[in-house]
């Protein structure tokens, strides 16, 4: 058998499956489109032999370890700017692990521990980025204009002895690599989907309209919190993130949890504009993410339309009599105003607002004497 020494590339797309999922068509007409204008010349460029398509992946080979290096950046950088402005569910990223090692060539194809230690990488590597041996950054580091950040010795799967590794952050609008690459102290995740949601932003410059943007996530949060089969973080411990500058991957391994829902609330007269991101942090990827443009009075249903998109995107397996729980029990939007107002106060702790939270409650069961809500909650603030 013949063998050389090669720069390998390896690729692939991250969350594959779910995007063939939703939208096959779609997701195979963008990676086509990403291949053409973006991949295949960046390949070339760089004198790089695509040695095979793996559905979502794909395995190149370099001469030249300077040349594999810069292709892979050259690609995350250009699949960053095609992203920009398209739906977070949506975006296609990869990861891009490059090693330098010797391969055993069978035909066109090359085997060997020296594409099984890029393939870790790429693992390893957040999305957008370029995870790289220790081999490899000691060949290029003086060549190369990148940044890396060095993240130690790490053990892969199938791998006897541990690798040192180093990653380019490639996009400058990314979390910091601190705060996505997972350090080994984080809590385990539990068995059931996990989840915390964080403050949702008001967005109105208005602080008059911070009940708002509460009421919505605590009543989601209300909503969740019925289910059996979903761990979710209480609202008291998420209180302190609130104006914090923690990315979600931080958050989530603080925590324990996997999945971070993040909101804003945005009021313009009588309209009203909520964004929500859900993001997968073991993915590093949003998995989905809407946003909905109500008028005032009609805009507060959304959080039941929330609250079961979050259900289904987390594939909690609900119980009988649990999908009607998703539903609220509120309507009138004047009782829903005042039941937000009410929890906005209740979730301060002071005894003011303890009071103020009692009478917005009160105020639900006047004005909807049908609903639940009003005597339950009253019970709760006394």
């Amino acid at each position: 058998m013949q063998r050389r020494l090669a720069a390998i590339l390896a690729a692939d797309v991250v969350g594959y499956s779910r995007l063939m999922g939703e939208d096959e068509a779609a997701t195979l007409a963008a990676l086509k489109a990403h291949r053409k204008a973006l991949i295949d010349p960046q390949i070339a460029e760089h004198h790089g032999r695509l040695v095979k398509l793996m559905g979502d992946g794909m395995l190149v080979e370099f001469p030249s370890v300077v040349d594999a290096v810069e292709c892979a950046v050259a690609i995350q950088r250009g699949m960053a700017e095609r992203n920009r402005g398209a739906p977070a569910a949506r975006r296609i990223a990869f990861r891009i692990g490059v090693n330098l090692g010797e391969v055993t060539v069978e035909g066109d194809d090359i085997l060997g521990d020296g594409v099984n230690v890029a393939a870790r990488l790429e693992g390893f590597a957040p999305p957008g980025t370029v995870c790289v041996s220790g081999t490899v950054h000691d060949q290029v580091k003086n060549k190369v204009g990148f940044l890396f950040e060095d993240f130690g010795e790490q053990r892969f799967k199938n791998i006897a002895e541990p690798r040192r590794v180093f990653v380019i952050q490639c996009d400058e609008e990314a979390e910091p690599l601190a705060d996505v690459i997972p350090t080994g102290d984080e809590l385990p995740l539990p068995e059931t989907p996990s989840i915390a949601i964080l403050p949702f932003k008001n967005l109105s410059g208005d602080p008059q309209q911070d009940y708002l943007a509460d009421g919505i996530r605590l009543h989601i949060q209300a909503m969740l919190v019925k289910l059996a089969g979903l761990f979710l973080i209480a609202p008291g411990t998420m209180a302190k993130y609130r104006d914090s500058d923690a990315t979600p991957g931080r958050v989530a391994r603080e925590l324990g949890v996997r999945y971070i829902l993040e909101g804003a609330v945005q009021t313009a007269g009588d309209k009203v504009r909520i964004t929500v991101e859900l993001t997968d942090t073991v993915t590093r990827q949003a998995v989905w993410a809407e946003q909905y443009q109500r008028v005032l009075d009609d805009g507060f249903g959304v959080q039941d339309d929330i609250t079961v998109e979050v259900v289904k995107a987390l594939d909690v397996k609900l119980l009988s009599g649990e999908k009607e729980m998703l539903r609220s029990t509120v309507t009138n939007p004047e009782a829903l105003k005042s039941f937000y107002r009410g929890l906005y106060h209740f979730y301060k702790g002071a005894k003011n607002d303890n009071a103020e939270a009692r009478r917005c409650f009160e105020g639900v069961g006047r004005l909807q004497p049908d609903s639940p809500v009003g005597p339950t909650y009253v019970c709760f603030s006394h």
